[in-house]
């Protein structure tokens, strides 16, 4: 067994030195999101991070519409998993196979796919048609 560490305690606003990755309250507290895993909304997080700098860096298409470049390896390292998992969680997220928060779009063999990642706001008419429903 490894020998276990000692962390030391926050003081004051020590904090806020340190960068977090910020994943949306609502994907836990609102009932729509009920069913996503764990590991989905981790990822949305590391996808809504990422999108931050591509907006940075000015990575529009055509539309003005925000995208990123988010490999399956690239998930896999940084939720320490495997590719299926991986996988699992990608398309938990996609507008085709999942709840909808992101889109992807092929670029071709041997490509990454381009991301857009969407808000997890619904849109006006969507609202209408849930409360009605």
């Amino acid at each position: 067994m490894e020998k276990k560490m000692t962390f030391n305690y926050f003081y004051g606003t020590e904090a806020d030195q340190f960068s977090f990755y910020r994943i949306p309250k609502a994907l836990f507290t609102d009932s729509y999101f009920k069913d996503l895993s764990s590991d989905a909304k981790i990822l949305y997080g590391l996808m809504l991070d990422r999108m931050s700098l591509s907006i940075k860096n000015q990575w529009f298409d055509d539309k003005n519409r925000a995208y990123i470049y988010f490999s399956i390896e690239d998930i896999m390292e940084l939720l320490n998993c495997g590719r299926n998992k991986a996988i699992k969680s990608m398309r938990e997220l996609d507008d085709e196979t999942g709840i909808g928060l992101i889109e992807k779009r092929r670029q071709g063999f041997g490509k990454v796919n381009v991301i857009y990642v969407k808000t997890f706001m619904p849109e006006k008419t969507d609202e209408k048609n849930l409360k009605r429903n």
